[in-house]
């Protein structure tokens, strides 16, 4: 009993440690359900090695109605997590979670595929997976990792590293750009954003292309003694 009270004290404590948001530990114990599934996955984890597998599904099931939060009975967790909002979140049966990990809403750590055995992701410690992220299959992340919102991580991690994109790219190793640009921490608004990147790539290459474009005509119409209309009179907008 004294264990289940002291557990319950390092999870309250992780909530005020990691939600700036939070004002009282009443409101943890009434209305974060993230603690609530962890609470209940507990329960569900320690029937479901007792082998009383359909009970340990019911407490799953009906963690799942009551938060929003789907974790299988047989996912093993570490100390620590927090489940940030936590709608939509998912943690498969095999899937393995060390110490100190943040998961926000919409993060899935599932599978690929229909074989038995280990088939979910292991997480390490200190890990930390932004909004609606999905880690799938049998690999490992490891320590001190943090997974950009929407990506799509298929294959191991190593420690220390930041991934971002689909499918997830390493963009940031032992705190330095892979890219040697500007660092980015696990800030949301600053995470790197390769699709973005490629995007704005093509915009200045379609600028760069008009530019030229325009000189071009401007010197064909020299030669012919014609005055030159105005680009914004033709569509075209130089930047």
């Amino acid at each position: 009993m004294l264990r289940w009270i002291q557990r319950l004290k390092k999870d309250i404590q992780v909530v005020f440690e990691r939600d700036p948001a939070v004002k009282s530990v009443w409101e943890v114990l009434l209305c974060y359900p993230g603690f609530h599934a962890i609470l209940f996955h507990r329960l569900a984890h320690r029937l479901y090695r007792r082998r009383r597998y359909v009970l340990a599904r019911v407490v799953s099931h009906f963690s799942r109605h009551i938060t929003g939060i789907e974790i299988h009975p047989g996912a093993k967790i570490g100390e620590g997590l927090f489940i940030d909002h936590g709608l939509g979140v998912v943690i498969g049966e095999t899937a393995e979670i060390g110490d100190n990990v943040t998961i926000f809403q919409g993060v899935t750590l599932g599978g690929t595929g229909k074989e038995k055995g280990k088939r979910h992701p292991t997480i390490g410690n200190n890990v930390v997976i932004a909004t609606g992220a999905k880690v799938l299959g049998s690999f490992t992340v490891g320590d001190n990792v943090k997974i950009g919102s929407g990506s799509v991580v298929l294959s191991s991690v190593p420690s220390d590293c930041t991934v971002v994109g689909v499918p997830g790219k390493i963009v940031a190793r032992n705190g330095s750009r892979v890219d040697k640009k500007e660092n980015v921490d696990l800030q949301h608004h600053l995470l790197p954003d390769p699709v973005a990147d490629l995007i704005n790539n093509l915009q200045l290459r379609i600028d760069y292309l008009e530019k030229k474009m325009v000189e071009m005509e401007e010197k064909q119409y020299e030669f012919e003694g014609a005055q030159y209309p105005h680009p914004t009179k033709r569509g075209i907008h130089l930047a």
